[in-house]
């Protein structure tokens, strides 16, 4: 069942860097933070969530 936690975390993950790559932020800041999210995918999705770049598209 362990697998189930990282398919889920790899799923959010995926979806925070589409939502970064949908804002309006310089190129430097998405790099940035996509960065962030792929060499720290739980603690980077945690700070993103709080702190990063909103997408421009709204559900």
């Amino acid at each position: 069942m362990d697998y189930v936690f990282g398919i889920v975390v790899f799923v959010l993950d995926v979806w925070a860097i589409a939502q970064i790559i949908n804002t309006n932020e310089p190129m430097s800041k998405k790099i940035l933070w996509i960065a962030i999210i792929v060499i720290l995918p739980i603690l980077g999705l945690i700070i993103w969530y709080f702190a990063g770049p909103r997408s421009n598209v709204s559900l």
